[in-house]
């Protein structure tokens, strides 16, 4: 269920699902263009068994997929076909949607942080259906807010449950 909900928030991201809902109760048909995935890279953080499923996705899309996760499951990766970031870094910084699928633990507490946000390009969507700690506290709203990454979709947050309209990933239009 877990890759069918990231794939869900990506397609509803990349296609403005959210935004043309909005727009048609108002009475506007089809205010904007939409991205298209096929030949588009695609980041897998962490190569487990969701990780891997959401990879096998990407590619029936026509994505390029592009992993980086712990030195086994690169070694999974590779065997499966997909190509393997050379570090972190390239991974953040070639991505047009990047998702994240790693437990949290001691070792991936804010494993993302506000520098690798900031190598995401400003068309970049980043995923998180893991854990809200993964991403160093407050550093994907920074990050919205500068333009890199240019979208999210998450379905975790810091502080659950989340009660606050006003809460700034519930506000933001490119989340």
């Amino acid at each position: 269920a877990a890759a069918e909900l990231t794939w869900g928030l990506v397609l509803a991201a990349m296609r403005q699902i959210p935004q043309e809902v909005a727009a048609l109760k108002t009475g506007v048909w089809q205010t904007g263009v939409w991205h298209t995935l096929r030949g588009k890279t695609l980041g897998i953080f962490g190569y487990g068994r969701i990780g891997t499923v959401v990879a096998g996705y990407g590619a029936a899309f026509g994505m390029n997929v592009l992993v980086w996760a712990r030195q086994e499951s690169l070694e999974r990766a590779r065997a499966d076909g997909y190509a393997i970031a050379s570090n972190k870094a390239q991974l953040f910084a070639e991505c047009d949607v990047l998702s994240l699928h790693m437990r949290l633990v001691d070792a991936t507490r804010a494993i993302v942080s506000a520098a690798d946000l900031a190598r995401m390009k400003p068309s970049a969507l980043l995923v998180n259906t893991s854990r809200a700690p993964l991403i160093e506290p407050d550093a994907l709203v920074e990050a919205l807010r500068a333009g890199r990454p240019g979208m999210a979709a998450v379905d975790v947050f810091e502080q659950e449950p989340v009660r606050d309209p006003n809460h700034p990933l519930l506000t933001m239009s490119n989340v």
